[in-house]
């Protein structure tokens, strides 16, 4: 007879040992030690990350594992390992939300067993090799001088560009001053009787001889 309440004791202590994880209904995080996984492309990074889950089904939680919590923190190391594995550096780097959301998919399927709603999965940081960062920014950088002197090289491209047009405006008048002299002698009596109207005055300028010269032989 003295055994009957012996045994309702120790029932009643596993079961408030386990009370809190039944009781507890909000969401949970866990922040999954950094994993050192390998890529696709064969580099090695370390990824953290962070789980948020609670309990959605008390009794499922206590019939079908040992330990929910423990359960659901494993598998999600386990799971961000292999979703990471399966991607590319490149991968890993810019479709990091569209991988949080594929473990977050994996997780919450493999947790439904145990009463366990995995809410959400944030994937943290990736940390690169030390030699692999130097690379990379070697790299970044010659691509930035490059680029430099891409620019450069335009920027005197157009340069003697303009100077050779320049060049040819020049040759181009030039010929039409030798070609036909009055008439750059009629833009200068031109330029000098705009100065004289916007100053509203009268301006004497000593005229080369030969200015009447080419009139004189023009019309004779």
């Amino acid at each position: 007879m003295t055994a009957q309440p012996h045994n309702v004791v120790h029932n009643t202590r596993i079961s408030q040992a386990r009370q809190p994880f039944l009781t507890v209904q909000e969401v949970v995080s866990y922040a999954v030690p950094p994993q050192e996984i390998l890529s696709k492309d064969s580099v090695t990074v370390s990824v953290d990350a962070v789980v948020y889950f609670r309990t959605s089904d008390p009794i499922a939680s206590v019939n079908n594992v040992d330990d929910a919590i423990y359960s659901t923190k494993l598998l999600a190391q386990t799971t961000l390992r292999n979703a990471l594995g399966m991607k590319t550096l490149t991968e890993m780097l810019t479709e990091r939300e569209a991988i949080a959301q594929l473990c977050e998919t994996i997780l919450d399927e493999g947790t439904e067993h145990w009463g366990v709603k995995v809410e959400r999965v944030e994937v943290k940081d990736i940390r690169l090799p030390q030699q692999l960062t130097r690379a990379m920014a070697a790299e970044a950088e010659a691509a930035r001088e490059a680029r430099a002197k891409v620019v450069a090289a335009e920027g005197e491209q157009k340069a003697r560009l303009t100077v050779v047009m320049a060049s040819r405006a020049l040759k181009e008048a030039a010929d039409v001053i030798q070609a036909n002299p009055v008439a750059l002698q009629l833009r200068h009596l031109q330029a000098l009787n705009s100065i004289a109207a916007e100053h509203n005055s009268t301006i004497v300028f000593p005229v080369p001889v030969e200015m009447f010269g080419a009139f004189m032989k023009k019309d004779n």
